[in-house]
């Protein structure tokens, strides 16, 4: 897929290099077609890497996206330089009067604290309100998914025993939904949480359908009958090292962490990870794309 991006963004080089078919703007100014507008609100901490894995997960189909990042104004954090975010991020202030075909809300490592006590909750309120009339379908992953539920539909997280960390086995219940065409049987995903949505507080809301869980992880996929919210609740953006650099990350804290499951050969964390969910990532990110954005949005936005 051609993915219009800034020329001189970082994540573009990293994926040239994979074989990714990246657009700059001058090329993409020469194709007369009219490319669906993508809004990525990016809350990750690393989020240059969280570019590079969403960028190649949405990297699968034949049409042309044109990318925004967005970051919130009411917080700013410290693991991304400044001038990468003033170069390459607008604020929800900066497109609130826009129209976006997609738009992806990332997990955020604030999952054990309540919502309300998040320092940027109240703009992200602002942005989930906006996208009910000003996008086609909202994708939220992880810690946004468990804030979308939560604004949306009043569901509150639960704190789990300990943190829910590894690759893990996945069902998928209902096999004619177009997320979900060309998933196998069962399929593998990661997660990485402390915090999780009861399946019976999903189940019993009759405005969601759940499409995919795991009898370790819970519900993995659930969306709005209409798809125009969409809740993932692991992370199969991740690359290879993501969850390797997290449990370091961890141990170099002095946090008593489990090994990540089903993750390292023999659990051993010297081994170098296996990678088992890249394809079915990449589906569901294209049946997204495909089915729930592009076959819904407008030609024209009114």
């Amino acid at each position: 897929m051609p993915i219009k991006v800034q020329s001189d963004l970082p994540a573009k080089k990293i994926l040239e290099d994979e074989n990714i078919f990246m657009m700059d703007e001058t090329r993409a100014q020469h194709q007369d077609i009219r490319p669906l507008q993508i809004a990525i609100l990016n809350l990750m901490p690393l989020k240059e890497d969280t570019e590079v894995q969403l960028l190649r997960s949405m990297s699968n189909t034949p049409l042309q996206l044109d990318v925004t990042f967005l970051t919130t104004s009411s917080y700013v954090g410290h693991n991304t330089a400044t001038s990468h975010l003033d170069k390459f991020y607008l604020t929800f202030e900066d497109i609130r009067k826009r129209k976006f075909d997609g738009l992806i809300i990332t997990g955020a490592p604030v999952e054990m604290m309540e919502f309300e006590e998040v320092t940027y909750w109240e703009e992200l309120k602002q942005i989930m309100e906006w996208s009910r009339k000003n996008v086609t379908s909202t994708l939220h992953v992880c810690w946004g998914a468990q804030a979308g539920l939560y604004y949306h539909f009043g569901m509150k997280n639960h704190k789990l025993g300990k943190k829910l960390s590894g690759i893990y086995k996945h069902r998928v219940l209902m096999r004619r939904e177009p997320l979900v065409r060309g998933f196998d049987d069962f399929f593998y995903a990661p997660h990485s949480r402390y915090t999780e949505v009861a399946k019976q507080d999903i189940a019993a809301c009759s405005e969601l359908k759940i499409l995919a869980e795991s009898e370790e992880a819970g519900v993995f996929l659930c969306m709005t009958h209409d798809g125009r919210q969409v809740f993932v609740m692991g992370h199969p953006e991740y690359d290879r090292m993501t969850l390797d650099k997290e449990y370091q990350r961890d141990i170099g804290k002095g946090l008593e962490i489990a090994v990540p499951q089903n993750y390292y050969p023999d659990d051993d964390a010297s081994c170098r990870p296996l990678l088992m969910w890249r394809s079915h990532a990449n589906a569901l990110y294209t049946n997204w794309i495909n089915y729930l954005v592009y076959q819904s949005t407008p030609y024209e936005w009114k």
